[in-house]
């Protein structure tokens, strides 16, 4: 109709295509229109153009954390990153996530996080009180929920370069999620483990890597929940391992005490 005014346009997408043994970078153009995410072109680019495009997706509100991919080089979630942040004629480049396995373009293997994710004894209930009598601080719950909104898009274990540059390090580095999940579990009030024989800081050096993380804060910068990963996480465990290991008073208090 004469007048109207065409919203849409051709965007360019460089997209990598591949599997484990080999890729390459191959450049599209697919129609966006006004108020679309990166993951709406990628479903364009499968629907018209490329069937075979292999995506991982699932609720595309950000609360799932599958459609992790690194936009332009920068760790993101697909579902969450408006078109509206780049030009019309710039280029937008979408790769897998470079800290983990291709297993066939923008669909990575994960599973390291998962093995990591059992390394971490679990909350230890405490002795002599049923479920529903547990009693907290109102300041050491919010404390703690601000990590579990975590949503295991594991971004901040993609940009950490400890293993993002060092895939050695794998083995014995947890990455930023799980030290984080150590430091929930190490400042709850009613945690147990301790009282059991664990030691929740000597662990997260130990057993997590804790002494390879230098604080760059890139994983918080990523964190599409805008958790203070290492400000908030991070840095109080890496305080609490120095307190046991390196302040005399405490060193002489707990042997008092045993």
């Amino acid at each position: 109709m004469e007048g109207t005014v065409e919203m849409g346009y051709r965007a360019r997408l460089r997209v990598w295509r591949g599997d484990a043994d080999s890729g390459e970078l191959r450049d599209y153009e697919v129609d966006a229109e006004e108020g679309e995410v990166v993951l709406d072109l990628l479903h364009r680019l499968q629907a018209t153009q490329c069937p075979d495009l292999a995506v991982r997706w699932n609720c595309k509100a950000g609360k799932c954390g599958s459609c992790s991919a690194e936009v332009n080089g920068r760790p993101r979630l697909t579902c969450m990153t408006r078109m509206s942040l780049f030009g019309e004629e710039e280029t937008i480049t979408v790769t897998p996530m470079r800290t983990f396995p291709v297993i066939k373009d923008l669909v990575c293997d994960v599973s390291y996080n998962y093995v990591k994710a059992r390394e971490v004894p679990a909350f230890s209930p405490p002795g002599g009180l049923e479920p529903g009598e547990y009693r907290m601080h109102q300041r050491d719950v919010e404390r703690s929920q601000e990590f579990r909104k975590c949503i295991e898009c594991f971004l901040c274990q993609d940009t950490c370069h400890v293993i993002r540059d060092h895939s050695e390090n794998k083995e014995s580095f947890s990455g930023p999620r799980f030290l984080m999940r150590v430091a929930e579990l190490e400042m709850h009030p009613l945690d147990s483990h301790e009282e059991k024989g664990g030691n929740r800081p000597e662990e997260a050096r130990g057993d997590h890597g804790l002494g390879f993380c230098n604080i760059t804060k890139c994983c918080t910068e990523v964190c599409p929940e805008h958790i203070g990963i290492t400000d908030n996480a991070l840095i109080p465990l890496k305080e609490r391992l120095a307190d046991q290991r390196y302040d005399p008073l405490g060193r002489l208090f707990r042997r008092k005490n045993r």
